[in-house]
């Protein structure tokens, strides 16, 4: 079964009180006590020293391994005996107090859920005194996207089916669907994970293109279904996907940091020649037409062709306008 963020946490919480009993623990021990790999367990030593009472340096888990032992050189930080209470600097007050007071607006938000995060405002505004001025000066307001979360949260806490308007990019076209939601979670953007009863299969739906959402007073009752993994991204081409070939130059060496692709050839000019796997190549028309001068699609043909076409209908759109 695949690992979910919340497994981690906790894990990484369990690591903090075993290691502060065990200093110089050895790493294939810690991890054969933990159930995972000795890989994993070093990706979670690489996440600790990023937490901490605050994010100032002494403050921060000092956790290093030679690859064998587990150092952990300032574990009093954590411990009963520093004394020291937790403090916050005006920033982190105001960064606080602006963003529970935007949260509270959200539409859609459970009332109890609104109700604690209010009555957590007015203790921070207590504590906060003079700091608390700055962050009442300062409002925010969540897009449609905020609203949308909101919704989706309350029908996964309520089990409830969702009726959507879903725009998808690679048809350009809106859909109704009825969905059953199955989890929120985050890659670069905000998705939800859902049955969906217009495909009857498991489908990915981004929320800022959630055109509109409405809750039903039907149960929620997806088919068991196995979270996917998403620790390599969210889109994960499969090695019988169609090919690819994108050629960018210096400009466009960007999309090999953020497409998974096959081989990323260097070119004379400084560019590349990219070589990747999708499930759908028409996606990559998007892409063709984002990079203007700096890339092209190279292969297959028909997909080049029809990049090239939308390149200029474009560009008729713009003499028209002009």
């Amino acid at each position: 079964m695949a690992t979910t963020a919340i497994d981690r946490t906790r894990r990484l919480l369990s690591l903090v009180t075993y290691l502060r009993e065990r200093p110089g623990a050895r790493v294939d021990e810690v991890a054969r006590a933990f159930g995972v790999s000795q890989d994993e367990l070093i990706s979670d030593l690489s996440v600790l020293p990023m937490c901490g009472t605050s994010f100032r340096g002494g403050d921060l888990l000092d956790i290093d391994t030679d690859g064998e032992h587990i150092w952990w050189y300032n574990a009093e930080a954590t411990g009963s005996t520093t004394g020291q209470p937790l403090r916050l600097a005006a920033d982190e007050a105001t960064a606080l107090l602006v963003a529970a007071r935007a949260v509270a607006t959200m539409p859609g938000l459970r009332e109890g859920d609104r109700d604690a995060l209010l009555r957590l405002t007015a203790k921070l505004e207590a504590a906060a005194g003079e700091s608390a001025r700055a962050s009442s000066r300062v409002s925010v307001t969540f897009e449609s996207e905020g609203g949308v979360f909101a919704e989706v949260d309350r029908a996964i806490a309520e089990r409830r089916r969702l009726r959507i308007r879903y725009y998808s990019p690679g048809r350009d076209e809106l859909t109704d669907r009825e969905i059953d939601p199955i989890r929120l979670f985050a890659v670069g953007h905000t998705y939800v994970e859902a049955w969906c009863h217009r495909t009857e299969a498991r489908r990915t739906f981004r929320l800022d293109r959630v055109a509109s959402i409405e809750l039903l007073d039907v149960p929620a009752d997806p088919p068991p279904i196995e979270p996917r993994d998403l620790s390599e991204g969210l889109v994960q081409p499969a090695p019988t996907d169609p090919e690819v070939v994108i050629e960018v130059g210096p400009g466009g060496r960007w999309v090999a940091e953020y497409y998974a692709h096959d081989e990323a050839e260097e070119l004379p000019d400084g560019g590349l020649r990219i070589t990747l796997r999708t499930p759908d190549p028409t996606t990559l028309r998007r892409l063709a037409l984002r990079l203007g001068g700096d890339g092209r699609i190279v292969a297959p043909r028909g997909l080049a062709d029809s990049a090239r076409e939308a390149a200029r209908a474009a560009l008729r759109g713009y003499e028209e306008l002009g």
